[in-house]
């Protein structure tokens, strides 16, 4: 576990049903939590086939909200099977909780859907990320804040760098080389809501409108299939099976 991460995330992320993994997501993953910021920490968990199969059927996804040590903890986890059809669509946010490197709860089922998730990667998932940075961007418009511009940044410089290379990273201080972006990042750190700073604002919107012409094109010049690896698929399946009659 990163040590970025609480010693007592593991604890506080505890599920009624087992667990595949907790990852965390969030500001803390995009690389510019701040000292206010919420742990959003991001999970799979396995329903037993009598909560599948039966009359009651248990939770396909569970969702707590709690306090510790000041943190504001934000859980929430999808069943297997959920988290394996989100696998198979345009979503980038399992592939980034699936992948992300800040690891507090794993399991040889996790490794498995790491290891299934880059053949789960098409050219469409360029979309998710052009819809996200438009919604932030609206947002940021809205409210001059910081932190819908940095997540603006951060979603288009990781679509654009998943379509360049099929591999996914969010870390906004890893992937831009923009001269102001580590500025900006300093400043989110010491507050979760503190304005953007007026003189960076032009830069800021024409360089937004720049990078998603960039996706654009790395979206139809990218090597990424189409559709999913039907083997891909088809191993994704057997593994849901094999876990859950586990």
């Amino acid at each position: 576990m990163t040590t970025d991460v609480p010693a007592w995330a593991a604890e506080a992320a505890a599920l009624p049903y087992p667990t595949v993994f907790v990852t965390v997501s969030g500001a803390h993953l995009y690389g510019f939590a701040s000292v206010d910021s919420d742990l959003d920490l991001r999970a799979c968990h396995i329903l037993p086939a009598r909560e599948v199969v039966g009359l009651r059927t248990g939770p396909e996804t569970v969702t707590t909200d709690t306090w510790r040590d000041g943190v504001e903890l934000d859980v929430v986890s999808h069943d297997l099977l959920k988290f394996a059809r989100m696998l198979t669509t345009r979503n980038g946010y399992v592939l980034e909780q699936l992948l992300s490197p800040l690891v507090v709860t794993t399991s040889p089922v996790h490794a498995e859907l790491a290891g299934l998730a880059p053949g789960l990667i098409t050219r469409h998932h360029a979309h998710h990320y052009l819809g996200f940075a438009a919604t932030q961007q609206r947002l940021f418009a809205s409210s001059g804040e910081l932190k819908p511009a940095l997540y603006t940044l951060r979603v288009l410089h990781t679509g654009i760098h998943l379509m360049r290379t099929g591999e996914v990273v969010a870390d906004l201080g890893v992937l831009s080389s923009l001269p102001y972006v580590p500025e900006l990042i300093t400043m989110k750190r010491s507050a979760e809501h503190g304005a953007f700073p007026a003189e960076l604002r032009e830069v800021f919107l024409k360089d937004a409108a720049v990078l998603r012409e960039e996706l654009e094109a790395a979206r139809d010049a990218s090597a990424l299939p189409e559709q999913p690896d039907p083997g891909a698929v088809e191993a994704l399946h057997d593994l849901v099976v094999r876990t859950r009659l586990a």
